[in-house]
């Protein structure tokens, strides 16, 4: 497909997440963008031009969506990129960008602190179904990323902040590297979202972000992007992935998003502010045994998030309480305001535990090992997220 054109470029991201994508209706004049449920659009008369596995004329919902394609203007606008590809989960993406760059006997270096699904995959499925050689590192060392990332490497993929411990990755840094051994850089951007944290800039070659989180902001509807300026492979993930896998976004969960990305800078810029009073809060209570979060001072990640984290430090802060597991989980069930649920970037604070138990407990620095909980911080008052958690800390004893 053609470059996304960007007509409002040169103003704000606040003023792209307005307007980018936007126009008024052709058939009645309303300045929304109406929701297309149609699994089928019209044929041109002459079909002998048609290619039925295209993306570029819309004909099947499976080969493309009006909405998508309007969210996909929007998406690449916030990320000041020339293409983006809109599906139907975070994992989806993820899928769709490894599924059409790796083949059997390439070679991904990837975290040792990564999402579930990425570990699922790598740890398990592109290895022992396809034959890829599937390498973890700690992808804050760069002297072990040195090391990990050899010649023959095909792909590098890094989380930053990571999920769960919210650790920080030099972008710039590692793209150096990966490009020196002839190397892809891919960058999962969920956790910064692009108000804070633009990759591409910093030498990354796709982004993918789980727009479920931060760009939609409502927990209501699912989605993921892949960013990239370069516009072949962009084509070669529609058609390898989008067309002939399948994991294409509903027209109504982009709509929705679509809704939701008008006011994700405000919300981003709240969420921004909010998390790091909570962060310098949880530092001082006694029984707290580690606050991770980029924007403390005393973060091992600091100095490289100030560098690459340009408005903000995100919404999820990684924390340690001195008891086991089921104090942990009685503490969650106490709290009020803050909701008790898996997922991050919604408008209400979520909060979900790490058990000891966790298969992936050994990758994670010890500190992380006993009582940690991953919580994203939403949109309520600050003061009230605060005392919620007090009440609930004193309520088990804590």
């Amino acid at each position: 497909m053609a470059e996304k054109e960007n007509k409002f470029e040169a103003y704000g991201l606040a003023t792209q997440a307005v307007h980018t994508g936007t126009d008024y209706d052709a058939e009645t004049g309303a300045v929304r963008r109406p929701l297309h449920m149609a699994n089928s659009y019209k044929l041109p008369d002459d079909l002998s031009q048609v290619n039925y596995s295209s993306t570029d004329l819309l004909m099947y919902a499976r080969n493309g969506n009006a909405n998508q394609h309007w969210l996909e203007e929007k998406i690449a606008a916030l990320y000041g990129a020339k293409d983006a590809i809109v599906l139907a989960s975070g994992v989806g993406a993820l899928h769709a960008l490894f599924w059409t760059l790796l083949k059997t006997g390439d070679r991904v270096v990837y975290p040792n602190v990564s999402y579930m699904a990425v570990y699922r995959m790598f740890h398990e499925l592109f290895n022992c179904k396809f034959g890829v050689e599937t390498v973890m590192v700690d992808m804050t060392d760069l002297d072990a990323v040195k090391q990990a990332i050899t010649p023959g490497t095909r792909l590098v993929h890094i989380e930053t902040p990571d999920n769960p411990t919210v650790g920080v990755t030099d972008i710039a840094a590692v793209a150096e590297i990966a490009h020196a051994a002839g190397a892809l850089l891919s960058v999962d951007n969920t956790f910064a979202s692009p108000l804070n944290q633009r990759p591409l800039d910093l030498g990354a070659d796709f982004v993918v972000d789980a727009l479920t989180k931060y760009v939609n902001g409502h927990g209501d509807a699912q989605g993921g992007a892949i960013v990239s300026n370069d516009l072949e492979t962009m084509d070669r993930i529609r058609y390898e992935a989008q067309v002939n896998v399948g994991a294409v976004i509903s027209p109504f969960n982009a709509w929705q998003i679509f809704r939701g990305s008008v006011t994700f800078p405000l919300r981003m810029e709240r969420i921004n502010a909010s998390t790091l009073r909570v962060a310098r809060w949880l530092e001082q209570r006694e029984n707290v045994t580690f606050v991770s979060y980029p924007g403390l001072e005393r973060n091992p990640g600091f100095a490289v998030a100030q560098k690459q984290m340009q408005n903000g430090f995100g919404g999820v802060i990684s924390f340690g309480l001195d008891t086991d597991d089921k104090t942990v989980e009685r503490f969650c069930a106490a709290l009020k305001v803050v909701t008790f649920a898996v997922s991050l970037g919604h408008d209400e604070s979520l909060i979900f535990p790490q058990p000891s138990y966790d298969e992936r407990i050994q990758l994670y620095p010890e500190q992380f090992r006993r009582g940690f909980l991953r919580f994203s911080v939403g949109l309520e008052d600050v003061e009230d997220i605060i005392s919620d958690l007090d009440q609930a800390l004193q309520s088990v004893g804590l």
